[in-house]
């Protein structure tokens, strides 16, 4: 791990910036890179604003405050993003993962390794057309990535076990607890929650109780969060796209079949907290 002294974080979402957070507060020089000055805006004073709430709450120190805001450097230009590794959490289409992983693999060492946030995107694939593949792994993060410990560390195919225990290592200086698992559908923790959120989604969409009260239900049998919630905090979008992902990918089980009820959603632009309706008003 003492070769990676720069991590840039590619996307400037409420992920990227979770993820740029943790790592800054980690004691790592980060760059947060986003092409729209807009969203590397509102993720500067999302992460001034969780800091502050962190010395609010006398879980760090202003001087621990000072650091990690020191650590972070926002830029709209690719150009700047030299690092050691790259944490990419953008758009959830393959495509655009690829081609900034080769964008920036153009003008960087062959040592620099290149990590994906995906949630179901097959990692193999992504590596499969990004030069020196061995070197692409994915490092996928749980919102929100400052307080979520558990971290999906995704070995492709192509993936060298030096940089997997690379990974693990820069995990765990972050606090995480890494959790190494096979490229498959879903990966580890996506798919075996699927079935939390279609299933409620059927019980809604059958008459057998509100969304309210299946939320409520979930959350008083110890779920930190009821599913429609979770599903407004993620993003509608990103939580459809994965279930259709993991369908396809499967075989199209009729058991893991997505929701029509979310599909309204998607397609009305209702994605949840971020834009300000979902299944529930903010």
């Amino acid at each position: 791990m003492d070769e990676i002294k720069t991590i840039c974080v590619c996307g400037a979402g409420t992920m990227g910036s979770g993820i740029a957070q943790v790592a800054a507060m980690a004691g790592f020089d980060t760059i947060q890179f986003d092409l729209n000055p807009e969203m590397l805006e509102k993720s500067r004073l999302l992460i001034h604003k969780n800091l502050q709430w962190l010395l609010d709450k006398n879980k760090i120190k202003d001087t621990d405050r000072e650091q990690a805001l020191a650590k972070i450097y926002f830029t709209s230009s690719v150009t700047d993003c030299n690092a050691d590794l790259f944490i990419e959490a953008i758009i959830e289409k393959k495509e655009a993962k690829v081609d900034l992983f080769n964008q920036l693999a153009s003008f960087n060492t062959s040592h620099s390794i290149f990590a994906t946030n995906t949630s179901s995107i097959s990692i193999t694939e992504i590596a499969s057309k990004v030069k020196e593949p061995a070197r692409v792994i994915g490092m996928h993060f749980f919102n929100p990535a400052p307080v979520m410990k558990l971290v999906e560390v995704v070995k492709a195919e192509q993936t060298s076990d030096s940089v997997v225990e690379t990974i693990i290592n820069i995990a765990k200086a972050m606090h995480k607890v890494p959790v190494v698992c096979k490229d498959a559908p879903g990966f580890i923790v996506n798919r075996v929650a699927r079935h939390y959120y279609l299933e409620a989604m059927k019980l809604f969409e059958q008459g057998f109780a509100s969304i309210e009260t299946i939320d409520a239900v979930m959350e008083s049998a110890g779920f930190k969060m009821g599913p429609f919630k979770l599903m407004d905090l993620i993003g509608m979008d990103i939580n459809y796209g994965v279930s259709n992902i993991v369908w396809e990918a499967l075989g199209k089980p009729e058991r893991l079949q997505p929701s029509p009820v979310q599909k309204q959603k998607v397609d009305a632009g209702e994605l949840g907290r971020k834009t300000g309706k979902g299944f529930y008003t903010y």
